[in-house]
């Protein structure tokens, strides 16, 4: 199995700030590799090594088999690039965007105008093409940006929150694109913010907190993981919460390893449908309340929660990778 992009005992500081305390991740060629972690876990901050515009401190980093210390120009010609803003100019149209990045990439101008053509098909935007990009909708600056950095028809694409502030339609047609472009060969490096997003691209998925990798593997090894499945409880009144989870320990519940909310308790259940019905025996003998009482499978929410303990919010992380280049993210 050939390795796209490879770090070991990466450190990267920004002051007394550790943002990467030697973080080792591998990036299979062809496939995607998610990174999911909270605001500051250093996600932004490894996209921005591998993508030579920081230098580390400490460690290694390799993409393609090149270091991206000392062969960033070669690493620059095999890497696209994607920030969670659209990196566009308004003022010019779609097409004129597209040739004018193909120029700077040192494509003859008669190339250059065959790309954006070819991009712009690809992308669905040729009837927008002579527009300016100012009149976009965020989808299209967005499918747009990301057919930008696919000028030069990188290997390695690294992806850093690209659907954060779309509207669900539009984060689907990134998701397609994406799908797209794992199936011509091109691997993807993800963050993102978005469980689903990670759960529904990502071949493996790596959780970061602390600038480390405290956990990876597939979403179903994650998910199974931290248990089997899960009861679900919503209590009518969330003063009842503590009485709630004595009952439910004492049926064969384990004890919960984060803060759920006020009126709810979320705790692995080992014996599955028996655990339920048992649940809802002791709740009802205790005489609590329940609004909904269910047994689910886990998710990426309850992994993140119990690897780090606080739920990842969408939007709540606004580092990008058009943030000042001297503060961690």
């Amino acid at each position: 199995m050939s390795i796209a992009a490879r770090t070991e005992g990466l450190v990267r500081r920004f002051g007394a700030t550790i943002a990467l305390d030697g973080l080792d991740i591998e990036v299979p060629e062809g496939s995607v590799l998610g990174l999911l972690g909270p605001n500051g876990a250093g996600k932004t901050t490894l996209v921005r090594v591998l993508a030579t515009l920081l230098r580390p401190d400490a460690g290694r980093a390799e993409v393609l088999g090149l270091d991206v210390v000392d062969d960033a120009p070669k690493v620059r010609e095999v890497i696209g690039l994607t920030g969670q803003f659209a990196a566009v100019d308004e003022l010019l149209t779609g097409r004129e965007n597209l040739r004018l990045f193909g120029r700077l990439f040192h494509l003859s101008r008669r190339s250059a105008a065959a790309r954006a053509e070819e991009l712009l098909a690809r992308f669905e935007l040729l009837d927008a093409g002579d527009r300016p990009v100012k009149t976009y909708s965020g989808g299209m600056r967005h499918r747009l940006d990301l057919a930008s950095s696919l000028i030069t028809r990188p290997r390695i694409l690294f992806l850093d929150e690209p659907t954060t502030g779309l509207d669900p339609r539009s984060r689907a047609e990134i998701w397609t694109i994406a799908r797209e472009l794992v199936r011509d060969g091109t691997t993807l490096l993800l963050t993102t913010q978005y469980l689903e997003e990670a759960d529904h691209l990502a071949d493996r998925i790596a959780v970061v907190d602390h600038g480390r990798v405290i956990a990876q593997g597939t979403g179903d090894e994650l998910k199974d993981s931290i248990g089997a499945s899960m009861v679900q409880v919503r209590l009518e009144r969330p003063a009842e919460r503590e009485a709630a989870r004595a009952a439910l320990l004492a049926v064969g519940c384990e004890e919960p390893e984060h803060a759920d909310q006020a009126g709810e308790l979320v705790m692995a259940a080992p014996d599955g449908v028996g655990t339920v019905a048992a649940a809802a025996r002791a709740l009802d003998d205790a005489r609590i309340g329940v609004s909904d009482l269910s047994l689910r499978r886990p998710t990426l929410d309850d992994v993140f929660l119990e690897l780090t303990g606080v739920h990842v919010e969408p939007d709540a992380e606004q580092s990008s990778l058009e943030a000042p280049v001297g503060e961690p993210a």
